[in-house]
């Protein structure tokens, strides 16, 4: 239980605000930077597959049928006939996602509190027999009606580890951390010397910043459909180890240059299970989205940028407006 978490509201957006840092995509300003980014007039998408033999934390799985061969028809004199899908799956929280407000909370002796202050119990939509059908004020499809238009800075950890002669030349991802001062930790100090090793304009406020740690490589887009499901397995497998990612400091300096979003190549972004501070689930999640309302995006495929040599662009996405959910699942455009 952690009652400190009940002085992190109200948010600085407001006390009524259910939206967080999608309140920036509201300022000309931020979109008109993100734009000026745009060089090449090249797009990149940056979403990966949703398929059942992709990663997914814990329990969630990805499943999906096409009913019926085909599902309808045929209708009329030209015969038309159509196919539907069936998807069972946690929506928001599987493959390419974006944590919502109603995700990510603290326990309090008040009760399970996420952002602006909000009790889950007192938050919570329910239908027929008082079943919990959705989050209410913190639904997701708050977020939605603003969306993402940002700056988008990429920063290359496996690069820059590489530049400290802390990682080999044949290596594509970092370690998973287990402890302190592994190097599959990205702290605050390793931000601001990869914005400078990568020439680039210091990160500010409306920014968006994505983490190319390399571990995402294992199940990336460009691959992901011709690997075998032994392949697939395997890439399972090191999901599931830990994943190299932000510190703490990290994120808590992100915060303090006002950013609107995380993302990155792995399941949470967060380092873990070796942290800057041990014994934290996943400390950036409640830090940035249940304290500060800086949302989250997962699974990025960030090899694509790498590759194409983008370090710098024009972020655009908006989750889907599903009325009470976590989060979303999502296909980011990144211009260039």
């Amino acid at each position: 239980m952690d009652d400190n978490a009940l002085t992190w509201a109200p948010s600085k957006w407001g006390k009524d605000d259910r939206a967080g840092s999608a309140n920036h995509t509201l300022n000309s300003a931020n979109i008109a930077k993100a734009l000026a980014t745009i060089k090449k007039n090249k797009a990149l998408t940056i979403g990966k597959h949703y398929h059942s033999e992709a990663p997914g934390f814990g329990p969630r799985k990805w499943n999906m049928w096409i009913p019926g061969t085909p599902t309808g028809g045929p209708f009329g004199k030209n015969a038309l006939v159509y196919h539907d899908e069936l998807v069972t799956t946690q929506i928001g929280q599987i493959q390419t996602q974006f944590d919502g407000p109603g995700h990510i909370g603290v326990n309090t002796s008040k009760g399970p509190m996420f952002y602006n202050g909000m009790i889950s119990w007192d938050a919570y939509e329910r239908g027929a027999g008082n079943q919990v059908v959705g989050m209410g004020p913190l639904g997701v499809e708050h977020v939605g009606d603003l969306g993402f238009v940002c700056r988008l800075v990429v920063l290359n950890a496996v690069a820059y580890r590489k530049s400290q002669g802390k990682l080999s030349a044949a290596a594509e991802m970092l370690p998973v951390p287990k402890q302190p001062g592994d190097i599959g930790i990205v702290t605050a100090d390793d931000v601001q010397a990869m914005v400078k090793a990568q020439g680039l304009k210091e990160i500010g406020s409306g920014d968006c910043v994505a983490l190319h740690t390399g571990q995402g490589n294992t199940w990336g887009a460009t691959r992901y459909k011709s690997m075998s499901s032994e392949e697939r397995a395997a890439a399972r497998a090191i999901f599931a180890e830990g994943e190299p990612g932000f510190g703490i400091s990290a994120c808590k300096y992100l915060a303090s240059r006002d950013i609107a979003l995380t993302m990155g190549d792995t399941s949470a972004n967060d380092a873990q299970p070796g942290n800057e501070e041990m014994g934290y689930a996943v400390p950036c999640h409640s830090d940035m989205q249940t304290r500060r309302g800086i949302w989250n995006m997962e699974n990025v495929d960030t090899e694509t940028l790498i590759k194409a040599g983008v370090q710098e662009g024009a972020f655009i996405w908006a989750p889907l407006k599903i009325i009470g959910a976590t989060g979303s699942p999502g296909n980011p455009m990144v211009l260039y």
